[in-house]
């Protein structure tokens, strides 16, 4: 019974975790988009493509990011870590294609400005998430 409860503490959790990647991905999408004309979102539904997009590249993330970070260890390791960026540069243009009229990114400029901020909001969330969790832990 009291492992039940834990499984279900730890998928709630889980969930809420996702979805602020999600939320915050997904803010950071429509202000760069407000931002620079070579970033488009579809205008119909916005905010849906825009979760969509995030989406997308929270699957290509949890799929084929891990395969192409550990294909790429050797060049990433020769350049200190500076390749890395070029791996979520991949993984935006491969949205880009996948979602076809409904996303698109022209400059290559902006890909590399827009992975280098995702992977910053992919910090702060990550302390973000580690604080409520910590009182979440200490409340419950």
């Amino acid at each position: 019974m009291h492992l039940e409860n834990d499984k279900k503490k730890n998928l709630i959790v889980y969930f809420i975790e996702w979805l602020i990647y999600m939320l915050g991905y997904t803010i950071v999408f429509i202000i760069v988009t407000s931002f620079f004309k070579s970033v488009y979102i579809d205008r119909h539904h916005f905010f849906l493509w825009s979760f969509i997009i995030v989406f997308v590249i929270y699957l290509l993330n949890q799929t084929i990011k891990p395969i192409l970070v550990t294909l790429t260890i050797p060049i990433t390791g020769l350049t200190l870590g500076l390749f890395y960026p070029c791996i979520n540069v991949f993984i935006l243009k491969l949205t880009d294609w996948l979602l076809r009229s409904h996303f698109e990114l022209t400059k290559l400029y902006i890909l590399f400005f827009l992975a280098i901020l995702l992977s910053i909001t992919k910090y702060l969330l990550q302390e973000i998430i580690k604080k409520i969790i910590k009182k979440v832990k200490v409340h419950g």
